[in-house]
């Protein structure tokens, strides 16, 4: 008989809720401070409850401690975030909103195009006037006067100071109204802008427009050439998380480096893959995002590689409260939210999904890739909807399509940008050889976006959150009820065959009407 599967090791998990929570409902709404205190109401109770002679039971004994630490870690996570809100509320930024003053900034993230010739990037204040000071602050600029400001260099330029419309530990919004005076950036971000420049315009020597744009994108999450065009068929078709750096593509990268290193030794193998991953953030600028990525990417290695679940858990619930400690805004970061909920998703259920299919007949390669794609899909699915009022139909079957395309082009593409700069021409080969895959990926998703009924609308925010989450809770619930019914089963097979069918019959008309 095989062995039970092992439980899952939850015990960090409510203390990471706890933290989340707490920080987020601090930068929202002033009310750190009697969270804290509540949590140190908490931590009294319990410690009474666990001191008490009639509560001898090991059961409540266990509970009662759990209910100490969490207290714990709300009441310091409380009391942090109350600090960090004082600060930006009584920041001296506050006293110049509505006026127009010279600043000086450092970029922190890749400025993003606007459209209309204007661009939005976030930095760190560094100068108000010709005082020194600091805080997080977004700045609105026309692209012909900053589209060459990259991250690490500081920027001096007189700009409007405004009231930030976001709680996120902003201090204030610069909408800049003249030419910048720029410094001079520091060495390592000097040479990842040299890699990045040299990467994409050898992808423009090689490659078709199309394609040569869509490469640093999905490698290195360089958006700036993407077509608006592109942008849409890719949001459509649920496959926008790929111009992302996103936890898969650290895992893709240092996994490669571990299977390349293997002969070397096991500790030599993971140091290549540290140096790796220490290289790839660098390169694609060491933002809050990015960070955030390579964590997740870390944990979702070390569970692939160890292949125990047990140690998922824990580490990712650590990664949240180490994060949030150190950055509290990403506490109401979107990105942070999906990429956590992905990581938990490819390590829970995933697993769980996958061997489900396979104990059915479907073959094993196949079983991974629709558990991951269905997953992950529909545990970011309410997230997304509340955030673009859309929800996708059409992702999970996109994002299984090109699964087997993005391994070789995150590999092949990290590959070409660590030759780009000491050996053009190996670089140049390597690109060459992400053609196919990038015709692939921009064909599936071209045809996802042109389905009928591609994404449905669904109401934005909180309703819409409930609305999808709901509904995707209900579906999984009778799914896993019916599905012991062998009609059941057989139904939902012949409606996928139809649905197939339709998309195919669909799909040449399509063609045969564009020839």
């Amino acid at each position: 008989m095989p062995d039970a599967a092992p439980r899952l090791d939850v015990r960090l998990v409510p203390a990471a809720l706890t933290a989340w929570l707490v920080t987020a409902a601090g930068i929202v709404w002033p009310v750190g401070r009697p969270l804290a205190l509540c949590c140190v109401a908490l931590v009294a109770a319990s410690a009474a409850l666990v001191c008490h002679p009639r509560c001898r039971s090991p059961r409540r004994r266990s509970a009662a401690a759990g209910l100490v630490a969490i207290g714990v870690v709300g009441a310091g996570f409380g009391l942090a975030i109350a600090l960090r809100a004082d600060a930006v509320a009584h920041h001296p930024i506050t006293a110049a909103f509505g006026t127009t003053i010279p600043v000086t900034v450092t970029p922190t993230e890749s400025a993003q195009s606007l459209g209309r010739g204007r661009l939005m990037f976030r930095a760190t204040l560094q100068r108000l006037d010709t005082d020194e000071a600091s805080g997080r602050v977004v700045v609105f600029a026309r692209a012909t006067d900053f589209g060459e400001v990259m991250v690490g260099q500081p920027v001096r330029f007189a700009a409007g100071i405004s009231r930030p419309t976001r709680h996120d530990l902003t201090v204030a919004v610069l909408n800049a109204a003249g030419r910048p005076t720029t410094g001079r950036a520091g060495a390592l971000q000097r040479a990842a802008q040299t890699v990045r420049g040299r990467f994409a315009a050898t992808a423009r020597e090689e490659l078709p427009a199309g394609q040569a744009a869509a490469l640093p994108a999905l490698v290195l999450g360089d958006t700036s050439a993407l077509t608006t065009e592109t942008s849409r068929e890719f949001r459509a078709a649920g496959m926008t998380h790929l111009t992302a750096v996103s936890g898969a593509n650290v895992t893709i990268v240092c996994a490669s480096v571990l299977c390349c290193a293997q002969l070397l030794g096991r500790r030599a193998a993971v140091l290549l893959a540290a140096v790796a991953l220490i290289a790839f953030v660098i390169v694609v600028q060491p933002t809050a995002s990015v960070l955030r990525a390579a964590v997740m990417g870390a944990i979702a290695l070390l569970a692939m590689l160890s292949s125990r679940r047990r140690q998922a858990i824990p580490a990712l619930s650590a990664t949240v409260l180490i994060l949030l400690g150190i950055a509290p805004q990403l506490a109401v970061d979107v990105g942070f939210a999906l990429s956590v909920l992905a990581t938990a998703a490819l390590v829970v259920i995933a697993p769980a999904w996958s061997q489900g299919l396979a104990r059915r007949g479907c073959p094993k390669p196949l079983a991974d890739g629709l558990a991951v794609a269905a997953a992950a899909h529909l545990v970011t699915a309410p997230l997304v909807a509340g955030i673009s009022g859309r929800f996708s139909l059409v992702a999970p079957l996109a994002n299984l399509a090109v699964a087997a395309a993005i391994a070789p082009i995150t590999v092949l593409g990290s590959a070409a940008a660590v030759l780009c700069v000491p050996w053009p021409a190996g670089a140049q080969l390597l690109i060459r050889f992400t053609g196919p895959e990038l015709w692939w990926v921009l064909g599936v998703a071209k045809w996802a976006a042109a389905i009928p009924v591609a994404t449905v609308p669904v109401p934005s925010g909180v309703p819409g959150v409930l609305l999808v989450g709901a509904a995707t809770v209900s579906a999984l619930l009778l799914a896993r009820v019916s599905w012991r019914h062998r009609w059941f089963r057989r139904a939902t097979g012949l409606a996928g065959a139809a649905v197939a069918m339709c998309l195919l019959a669909w799909s040449l008309y399509g063609l045969v009407g564009a020839a």
